[in-house]
């Protein structure tokens, strides 16, 4: 028996705004789908963020639906549950994923927490927000004793945890039931394996570069997912790599080699099927950057589908005070400066939209704001705001 677990997805994101990086996470979702029928699965579990937004584009649906149903012509079920994108957690609100119920797909909601497949216990939750954290502790330990009665089981979560996030998380490694087999994760976009009780913790991470710091761990460990085989005492993991459609170059360059540099690059792009998005930090800068912006333009302009040059200047010394091993960072800064107030909700908020506001997800700030006000204020007459995740869910 073995299944395949994939998760971020994030169908219908547009990169940088460009129209370019969205069909490449079309792509990429393609090629899983193709790989995942070549793999002969039983089923397939999703983590979470299937799309990027809880109001997916057509083309997001629609790209989804025809990889749904070329599942379902190999006879190979899908289970889901919803992440913190594709998720309004407001009264009456239901997911993107309920669309594709009559289609086959298996959504996990806090009304339908679990599912059988032959002998396997398959249970989960959508994503909670750390407000919400006592909720979500309680029904871990009901799935926790419905997951004893079975001798095989998977808990299927788009939660953070404390082990992989300095912040941010909303659960703690000890918050999590150790009696299942595997733990089907989704949120962190980096790929993690890890043993858990007595069984395996997987994030397969996202399916491309939805950010670019995520590059050091492509880099490392690729993107894709994973086939899990539960015939042994312990699952055995397989990690399935699928290249990204477009290559993300990252360089350093001192300004003293810069047109060297910039010619070497262009000779190795210049024959890629499609054109790269390029970050360049440019160092030792004695000139003034918006002459150097436009020698980088004159070389690489009509190779590259986007630039995003970073300069530093010789004299600059913010740089230094940034890079600094013992210096706090401004992420780290903000938590100090909050520490007087006394309330985590509060710097989770800040935290969240520090992060959001960097990429300049404005769409994503408005959420932010807005489910911290629905969980805070909006819904204080509800004693038990479970109601509304559970309203929302069916």
């Amino acid at each position: 028996m073995k299944f395949a677990h994939l998760s971020d997805t994030h169908l219908g994101y547009r990169q940088f705004g460009l129209n370019e990086r969205e069909k490449d996470f079309y792509e990429v979702f393609e090629l899983i789908i193709d790989k995942i029928i070549e793999e002969n699965v039983d089923f397939v579990i999703h983590s979470g963020d299937l799309f990027e937004t809880a109001r997916p584009s057509p083309n997001a649906l629609l790209t989804f639906q025809k990889g749904l149903l070329r599942l379902k012509g190999a006879g190979i079920p899908m289970f889901s549950i919803a992440g913190n994108h594709d998720s309004v957690m407001r009264k009456e609100a239901i997911p993107p994923q309920v669309l594709f119920k009559k289609w086959g797909l298996k959504v996990i909601s806090p009304i339908n927490t679990n599912y059988m497949f032959d002998d396997i216990f398959i249970a989960g939750l959508p994503y909670y927000p750390s407000s919400q954290s006592k909720n979500l502790k309680n029904k871990l330990a009901e799935l926790s004793q419905k997951a004893a009665n079975h001798e095989k089981s998977i808990l299927v979560l788009h939660q953070g945890i404390d082990k992989y996030l300095s912040f941010q998380y909303e659960l703690e490694i000890g918050d999590i039931p150790d009696n299942f087999d595997y733990y089907a994760f989704g949120h962190l976009h980096k790929y993690i394996e890890d043993d858990f009780g007595k069984g395996k913790l997987v994030y397969p991470g996202s399916i491309d570069i939805w950010r670019t710091n995520e590059l050091p761990d492509y880099k490392k460990n690729g993107k894709g997912f994973v086939v899990v085989d539960l015939d042994g005492p312990k699952p055995a993991v397989k990690r399935v790599v699928v290249e990204s459609p477009r290559a993300f170059i990252d360089k350093t360059i001192s300004y003293d080699n810069l047109e060297d540099e910039l010619r070497n690059i262009k000779s190795t792009i210049s024959d890629f099927d499609k054109k790269p998005i390029i970050s360049l930090n440019i160092t030792n800068i004695d000139i003034d950057t918006t002459d150097v912006y436009e020698i980088i333009k004159k070389e690489l302009g009509d190779y590259a589908l986007m630039i995003r040059p970073k300069f530093q200047l010789i004299d600059e010394e913010v740089e230094e005070l940034i890079n600094n091993d013992t210096s706090l960072g401004p992420k780290e800064l903000l938590v100090e400066g909050l520490k007087e107030f006394d309330d985590e909700s509060i710097s989770r908020l800040a935290i969240d939209l520090y992060d959001s506001l960097s990429k300049d997800d404005n769409e994503g700030s408005e959420k932010i704001i807005t489910d911290y006000y629905d969980n805070h204020f909006a819904i204080e007459e509800e004693k038990d705001t479970q109601t509304t995740l559970e309203e929302g869910s069916q």
